[in-house]
């Protein structure tokens, strides 16, 4: 069943340009990518990315009321991102730029590693407090916004129009989720001061849902560095053990936020949540119970796939059935497991929202008895 509630689903927007390859699962990169190698693939899968294209569209899709608010260029793939809105009756929030260019990323999705990304922010640079359309936020329950870290405007100046806009929804009364993008060590985004950005943002997010790799980056580099040196071209998430996660939940509790989901990859999910006396608020203000949501702390496994074809989306599915479900007003325990069968229907597909099944298909799986990968568990 859907909600009545209203969502929001804003930020960065892009075109994904996947090549699709025919190879089997490899540990390292240079298995299948080196200097002078052709490389055979069998197709290409292009659709919309970034966090308002596929959180905001499967956030709709589990059937959410949710308007999207992004910003592409006045070019072909700005036409394409615009016609594939469209689809879904969710193009009335796209700002359309005259002389910027649409974002766009090549998805490289080798069997076995992690993606890598090969990304222009376009037009996602310029977004801005004024490209906010504040007429539907204030009618709405939760407001999402993904990405700042590929955004310029909002994270230089240490993140002060990002700080500007989410202080304005909180004060509205409208709850506040807030995901982040990985960070390219040459770019200008990883000379940004983001602890300062998170300590000025996160007293106005109640929840947030960043991956564990790019959470460490922003509060740890010394530590990031360690595990990209450890895993050695092999996923990072093999690496990262539960002391790790532990640490960036509580700093980022620290820093004010409410409900912390770290995303780990292929093996889950870890959370924490705010004690009773912090939450008491957010869970009348959204009708969910306090002592389900109130004082936890645990980790998520991942539900088994049924193929693993590309990560890409995986993330964003995984928040947008968690807030699907936190919309619908249902315990932890339930937003949790609908979150990680989310992200397992998504890796079974190039796209985010290909292979994405209904919140009854996912409950009803779920009530099976759908295996967990338990070997899979953060150390």
């Amino acid at each position: 069943m859907g909600t009545s509630k209203k969502a929001v689903a804003a930020g960065h927007i892009c075109l994904d340009i996947t090549p699709a390859f025919p190879h089997k699962a490899v540990k390292n990169i240079e298995q299948v990518l080196s200097p002078g190698k052709l490389v055979h693939v069998k197709g290409i899968d292009i659709h919309p990315g970034g966090s308002v294209a596929n959180t905001g569209l499967a956030m709709k899709v589990l059937g959410a009321d949710v308007s999207l608010m992004g910003k592409v260029g006045d070019d072909e793939f700005g036409r394409l991102v615009s016609d594939f809105l469209e689809k879904y009756d969710a193009g009335d929030g796209l700002i359309v730029s005259k002389g910027e260019d649409t974002a766009y990323s090549i998805v490289l999705a080798v069997p076995g590693l992690d993606r890598i990304f090969l990304h222009n922010p376009g037009a996602n640079d310029t977004f801005a407090y004024d490209d906010i359309q504040w007429d539907t936020v204030s009618r709405a329950s939760l407001f999402h916004f993904g990405y700042p870290t590929q955004m310029k405007g909002l994270y230089q100046d240490k993140g002060r129009e990002l700080v500007r806009i989410f202080k304005k929804v909180k004060e509205g009364g409208t709850a506040v989720s807030l995901d982040m993008a990985a960070i390219d060590e040459a770019s200008a985004a990883a000379s940004a001061d983001w602890k300062e950005i998170l300590k000025n943002l996160l007293p106005y997010v109640d929840f947030f849902v960043p991956s564990a790799e790019e959470l460490c980056f922003m509060l740890d580099r010394d530590r990031y560095r360690r595990w990209m040196e450890e895993a050695r071209g092999k996923d990072v998430t093999d690496v990262i053990t539960m002391e790790d996660i532990q640490f960036l939940g509580q700093r980022a509790m620290d820093y004010g936020a409410r409900v912390v989901l770290i995303k780990c990859g292929a093996p889950g999910i870890y959370f924490r949540t705010a004690p009773e006396t912090e939450m008491t608020e957010l869970c009348t203000k959204l009708n969910l119970s306090v002592k389900s949501w109130a004082g936890k702390e645990g980790f998520e496994s991942s539900y088994e796939p049924d193929a693993v074809i590309s990560g890409t989306g995986a993330g964003d599915t995984c928040i947008a059935a968690f807030l699907s479900s936190v919309l619908n007003e249902d315990p932890l325990e339930e937003a949790l497991h609908l979150a990680a069968a989310a992200g397992a229907c998504c890796v079974a597909s190039y796209d985010a929202l290909s292979g994405l099944k209904s919140m009854e298909e996912m409950k009803e799986r779920i009530a099976k008895g759908w295996k967990k990968t338990n070997n899979r568990e953060v150390r």
